[in-house]
């Protein structure tokens, strides 16, 4: 299966995704007509990742350290490999009875534990132009770490498996951070024959604003389903956003009181109709801890959710049609027969 995503390409899920809607189509589950208004909303993609602690990080990133310049032959003067996991299993302690103080000054050793293996691995390879090549990925990544601080704009390393993943904000009582990428989600205002279909998704690294991710997202939408966008309806996250001023597209955000007749009223109605579209993604299509490598596996793995999901509910419409065809068939016979 790796090597089959690796050779399909992000292009060629997105043309599967555009073959699932057509099949919705040509079965009579969906019209053309259906994709031209759509709700738009963003999510997060979870990664395959432990939560991060600092203390943790400099703790892994010592250890691959040490674990590399073993699998070298590389003679390290100290290893902290005893020390260095007491260090941690106390700082754990001490966070935990909110001792701040004493865990602070463990974590302090932790991080002069990994610097001083970062010095020594470095004047050790430093003629060993092998060595240097060998090692450079993971001495740049273990110096990130040393040198990030808790409360640091920008981005930071969360994990040392994925340093690509992000920590985003959702605003949420029980999760108030998740460590993935956002994920843009469309599907049709109003309720396809077949079911509720998902028109388009992405990924979108960056963390970027849910307003400024249309002017990717609508012309992409566009490619996809092959007819112009009349309408769009998002949340109130879209506020000042930045679509592209299509003929006869018109984008509507939640709280909008300009331009709102009663039929986009109605339509204002529907906009939750994505959520739904978004649990059965994450819960039976495994959105909601993605273990694909990389930010072409992040993006892979929300199209084969999506592709997943249309193909499940045209699955269903099929059985459907071909009772429906069975019933009339014998009901035919039996009026013959009588």
């Amino acid at each position: 299966m790796t090597r089959w995503r690796q050779r399909m390409a992000e292009d060629r899920l997105v043309a599967l995704l555009q073959e699932s809607l057509a099949a919705a189509t040509r079965t009579g589950a969906a019209k053309p007509a259906d994709f031209t208004r759509v709700i738009v909303d963003t999510t997060v993609q979870p990664k395959a990742i432990a939560h991060p602690t600092d203390a943790k990080l400099l703790f892994r990133a010592r250890e691959h350290l040490v674990r590399q310049a073993k699998r070298h032959g590389v003679v390290l003067r100290q290893s902290y490999q005893r020390v260095g996991k007491i260090a941690l299993i106390r700082h754990q302690r001490y966070a935990h009875a909110k001792q701040f103080n004493r865990a602070n000054r463990t974590m302090k050793t932790l991080r002069t534990q990994l610097g001083r293996v970062l010095r020594d691995i470095r004047r050790k390879i430093q003629d060993n132009e092998d060595l240097t090549a060998a090692f450079a990925a993971k001495l740049a990544l273990a110096a990130r770490v040393h040198a990030q601080q808790p409360k640091q704009r920008g981005q930071k390393i969360f994990s040392l498996h994925a340093p690509e993943v992000e920590c985003i904000g959702k605003g949420k009582a029980h999760k108030p951070y998740e460590f993935g990428v956002k994920v843009s989600v469309a599907t049709p205002i109003q309720r396809c024959r077949g079911g509720q279909f998902v028109a388009h998704v992405a990924a979108l690294p960056g963390n970027p604003y849910d307003g400024h991710t249309l002017a990717k997202v609508v012309p992409d939408i566009t490619r996809q389903i092959g007819v112009s966008l009349q309408r769009v309806i998002a949340d109130a996250g879209y506020r000042g956003h930045n679509a592209p001023k299509g003929r006869g597209l018109s984008v509507f955000t939640s709280g909008q009181k300009r331009g709102v007749t009663d039929k986009i009223k109605r339509e204002f109605r529907r906009r939750s109709a994505v959520e739904p579209v978004i649990g059965h993604l994450k819960s039976s299509h495994r959105m909601d801890r993605n273990h694909l490598k990389g930010r072409t596996g992040d993006a892979a793995n929300a199209l084969l959710a999506a592709i997943g999901y249309n193909f499940r509910l045209l699955v269903a419409w099929i059985t459907l049609l071909w009772a429906f065809i069975q019933t009339v068939i014998q009901g035919n016979a039996k009026t013959q027969f009588v």
